[in-house]
């Protein structure tokens, strides 16, 4: 069996994994990156975030077609069946894998298909299918596997009517009722895109309230809003069993309730796919969920083998999975320094999506630091009108005395875009980073930036 020597290898070819790569072999290193699906791009491309987007976004378009009143003078009502918008899921994966793959062929980057397993820490060896196992030997390796939905032992996941986040694409029924089981941030997303195609939709939180991390104004109008649609949500809740049979799935909860649907979206946890590596061969251990710990530059407990992206726990986004990636090679190949990824933006795709960066309320008042806040909101705004995306708001959080800007917090559509202005702001040093930056300086109008304008003069008419 023949051995191929490489410089670094990099497991698993998400947005870790992809910029880990590609981050090297631009520094002239003999780069291998080894992937177990049949095409690249990871759990991103294929089963998370690329799709539940496109998704949200065929159900946005359908909701503002059945509300513009200008299609309305048109046409009856459109409807949209879950087997329409998978056939655009599936092209829009397919761009992002051609365009992917290109990207290790311009920088001579070899693509290994198979499952990779540790023989010792410098050797892995590949399987694919049926095949003769190959052998590849590195200095270094990039452990990026990331991390899939967690499954408790007692839910029937064979059933065809129990689903989970990655096996929810392959659905081919569009469910009259159906119960999501975890609201966090993809319970959430889901519960608006069923939701948005008229599905009845029980949504069950073990928690008190939806995502209890985000600024409590935020989430309740997300609550709000999921009501709205007629999302039903039950929080503090817990399931005693969950019990699938030919016409449906019956969830009775410890609380007592009873809940029926045509199908259960388990969207409760994640676990880091680690558990098919065979660590202990490389000296390395996961925890009880499945992921790697590291330290800030991103080694493992074995100094020559790196981990980033979701394989390694929060904040488990793409974004952030994409600088750790980077990082991670950088210390690789011996670079002192080392972005340790942290205040990342949050970016949550419910309709209408949420967007974060900086302290809460919450977290200010308990650290009894002084501030103030600034409100827009988007009805106020020419732009939101303009579009008919009036529902929404910007919310500055702001030092009183410095006029330092603590936190950005944003309600609305284009929520993820509209973030990084402030967001770029905030991380400036010295009197740049304060409100007044938002009132000296001029922005195209009409904009949804003008929001900025309007919460921060609001903001400061509240210190006067």
């Amino acid at each position: 069996m023949d051995s191929r020597d490489y410089d670094l290898i990099v497991i698993g070819s998400g947005p870790a994994g992809e910029s880990a790569a590609i981050n090297a072999a631009k520094h002239g290193l003999n780069v291998a990156i080894v992937e177990r699906a049949d095409a690249v791009g990871g759990g991103c491309v294929h089963f998370g975030t690329i799709p539940s987007k496109a998704l949200r976004q065929g159900v946005r378009q359908l909701i503002r077609y059945n509300t513009n009143p200008i299609f309305r003078g048109i046409g009856r009502p459109a409807t949209l069946t879950y087997r329409h918008l998978i056939a655009t899921v599936a092209e829009v994966t397919g761009k992002q894998v051609k365009m992917r793959s290109k990207f290790y062929q311009r920088n001579r980057i070899d693509v290994i298909h198979g499952d990779a397993r540790f023989v010792d820490p410098h050797t892995i060896e590949i399987a694919n299918g049926d095949g003769p196992h190959e052998t590849l030997r590195a200095e270094k390796f990039v452990i990026a596997t990331g991390a899939r939905p967690w499954r408790p032992g007692d839910v029937d996941f064979s059933h065809p009517r129990i689903y989970d986040s990655d096996t929810i694409l392959a659905m081919e029924h569009t469910p009259r009722r159906i119960i999501i089981y975890g609201a966090g941030v993809i319970g959430c997303e889901y519960a608006s895109i069923f939701s948005g195609l008229g599905c009845k939709v029980d949504l069950v939180n073990n928690r008190d309230r939806l995502l209890e991390y985000l600024d409590d104004e935020i989430t309740d109008a997300l609550s709000y809003h999921l009501r709205d649609y007629g999302v039903m949500m039950r929080h503090h809740e817990n399931y005693a069993s969950i019990t699938p049979d030919d016409h449906g799935v019956h969830v009775v909860l410890r609380s007592g309730k009873k809940l029926h649907a045509d199908a259960l979206l388990w969207c409760n946890g994640r676990t880091g796919n680690t558990d098919q590596l065979q660590l202990e061969n490389a000296g390395l251990t996961a925890d009880h969920r499945g992921y790697l710990k590291v330290d800030e530059h991103y080694r493992t407990e074995v100094p020559h083998i790196y981990a980033a992206g979701d394989v390694i726990g929060v904040p488990s986004l793409a974004s952030a999975a994409y600088d750790q990636g980077r990082s991670a090679s950088d210390s690789a190949r011996g670079e002192d320094h080392c972005r340790f990824v942290r205040d990342v933006p949050t970016g949550i795709y419910t309709i209408p999506e949420i967007s974060s960066v900086g302290r809460t309320e919450r977290e200010l008042t308990e650290a009894n630091i002084p501030y103030e806040v600034g409100r827009a909101f988007f009805k106020e705004t020419a732009r939101a009108q303009i579009s008919g995306e009036d529902v929404g708001m910007l919310k500055l959080l702001f030092h009183t005395e410095t006029l330092q800007i603590l936190g950005v917090h944003c309600f609305g559509a284009e929520a993820t875009e509209i973030i990084h202005i402030g967001q770029a702001i905030m991380q400036q040093t010295g009197p740049g980073n304060t409100i007044r930056y938002f009132v000296n300086n001029t922005f195209n109008y009409p904009t949804m930036a003008e929001a900025y304008r309007i919460a921060a003069l609001n903001g400061l008419n509240r210190l006067r």
